[in-house]
């Protein structure tokens, strides 16, 4: 085993992640496949190996480190671009019934192509914008879990990205630096849209030890039929 599957797999066992052979290879693929598809689109910035082990897989699974993922859950991936934080949270945690909505039909394929490669199961991708597969009944108020990591700022996510989640679910935002200002500006979005602040959790990367926040809000009402609004307008006219 080479020195980034150890710290990997060493970083995750402190957790009670402990990753199968078969799991790792998973990864190995998964990296493989960034590097190879993203010479032809834009996935990522990051593709040298280490950095992609931290910067997009460990940094996706820290969101388990606060949200329980016990038991089969439902979980939506909104804005997933190249597949994170969804992708190796469904490979360290398989019985995950995972949905991925994407607006841009090539990485629906990247994402489609991968979870085959992979071998993953339960995986339903969807291309389309989050403000129209939001008012789909089989999707709204559904979800245990919805995430998103780095799409908008917190006040146009918690539009894009609460009705999804259940009466009782959690939608965790995952950010880079200090989102105090983000979280403060929010508190319109999180009343509107039948939300309640619950935690804002602080770590650091394991080497660079840059900071990642992740915000957990509570879905404590069903959405009201005026939300989500029409495509666009979340980001153009945010609730303040």
């Amino acid at each position: 085993m080479d020195a980034t599957w150890t710290w990997f797999r060493e970083k995750l066992s402190e957790r009670q992640i402990d990753l199968s052979e078969e799991q790792l290879h998973q990864f190995e693929t998964y990296w493989r496949l960034l590097v190879e598809w993203n010479e032809k689109m834009n996935l990522t910035g990051i593709t040298e190996r280490e950095a992609v082990y931290e910067k997009h897989f460990f940094d996706s699974i820290t969101l388990s480190f606060f949200v329980p993922f016990n038991g089969e859950i439902r979980m939506a991936d909104i804005g997933s671009g190249a597949g994170f934080p969804s992708l190796p949270l469904k490979i360290c945690f398989p019985y995950i019934r995972l949905t991925i909505v994407d607006s841009l039909n090539k990485r629906i394929q990247f994402l489609r192509h991968v979870t085959e490669a992979i071998g993953l199961r339960q995986v339903e991708m969807i291309h389309g914008r989050a403000e129209d597969v939001a008012r789909l009944p089989e999707h709204r108020d559904q979800y245990d879990i919805v995430t998103a990591r780095a799409v908008a700022k917190l006040n146009v996510l918690n539009e894009l990205c609460l009705p999804f989640v259940r009466k009782g679910g959690v939608f965790a935002a995952m950010k880079g630096a200090n989102p105090a200002e983000e979280v403060a500006e929010a508190g319109r979005s999180i009343r509107e849209l039948k939300g309640e602040l619950e935690q804002v959790y602080r770590l650091e990367l394991p080497f660079e030890q840059s900071e990642r926040h992740i915000i957990t809000i509570r879905k404590v009402a069903s959405t009201p039929r005026s939300y989500p609004r029409k495509a666009g307008v979340p980001l153009k006219q945010p609730l303040v």
